[in-house]
């Protein structure tokens, strides 16, 4: 029920299924004719999270233990799920993921009415961070999630704070953004009530994430790092790292050949 969504359940669009069988030949006649290398699997809720997560396991359980795939399948984890159908996912996995949406349970109420913050989606990402983390059995796999910008109100500040404990604390392999576009969701929804932003503005908020994204992953930045203007966003007309730079006049002038990766 995301309010976000163009294909949310509130709308009167056709919907279609295929069974674990058709998929799994579907993506095989792809694969033996090289048009593909890799399966990205996703749905829709069929009536409850786990009737939903056991054919997306149907469909990589077929593939592993029937055809003998060893190529790489990406599982979404639908939000809800049970431990013993995130864990078989886990398994069956090169990487899942199940997407975090907003920063904080306030956030999420906004933009959704049936799903459980912090039971359907902090929880079982903890869970997948326990099961593929260092030294796990299932440490190869990877994690990775997303959130909406804009949807929710919410400032860059606050996607900020909760990327940066997803990477320092729960495993997460790689964080992704999706910048809401205005007249795809209900007209209740933060996004859809602003009227003088520019419609690149989202856009460039969502370029913006990324590159802070990097600097975290990448840089060693910390949150604290990160330069915010007055309203918790950052800048759409500085780069992040820029802003560091104007931020810390005594780091310059430097020789780039003896500093670190954040000051260079």
């Amino acid at each position: 029920d995301c309010k976000y969504c163009p294909l949310r359940e509130q709308m009167d669009v056709r919907r279609c299924t295929l069974s674990p069988a058709e998929t799994a030949k579907i993506f095989l006649d792809y694969y033996n004719q090289r048009k593909v290398f890799g399966l990205f699997l996703s749905s829709g809720v069929l009536s409850s999270a786990d009737a939903t997560m056991d054919r997306l396991n149907g469909v990589a359980r077929l593939l592993r233990k029937k055809h003998g795939f060893r190529g790489y399948i990406h599982l979404k984890i639908i939000p809800g799920a049970s431990d013993a159908a995130i864990e078989e996912a886990v398994s069956l996995s090169s990487a899942v993921s199940l997407n975090i949406e907003t920063p904080g349970e306030k956030r999420l109420a906004k933009v959704s009415k049936k799903k459980r913050y912090i039971q359907d989606i902090i929880e079982p990402i903890k869970l997948i961070s326990r099961l593929t983390g260092r030294g796990s059995r299932y440490q190869r796999v990877k994690q990775t999630t997303q959130f909406i910008v804009g949807a929710a109100g919410e400032p860059d500040a606050e996607i900020v704070k909760y990327m940066y404990g997803l990477y320092e604390r729960l495993n997460m392999h790689r964080v992704y953004f999706s910048a809401y576009q205005k007249g795809l969701g209900d007209e209740s929804i933060a996004r859809e009530q602003v009227g003088r932003e520019k419609p690149t503005d989202i856009l460039m908020r969502e370029h913006r994430l990324y590159q802070v994204d990097f600097l975290l992953r990448k840089y060693g930045f910390k949150e604290s790092d990160i330069v915010f203007e007055k309203n918790e966003n950052l800048s759409l007309t500085i780069d992040p790292k820029e802003a560091w730079a104007l931020r810390h006049p005594e780091a310059f002038p430097m020789n780039i050949n003896r500093e670190g990766r954040i000051q260079a």
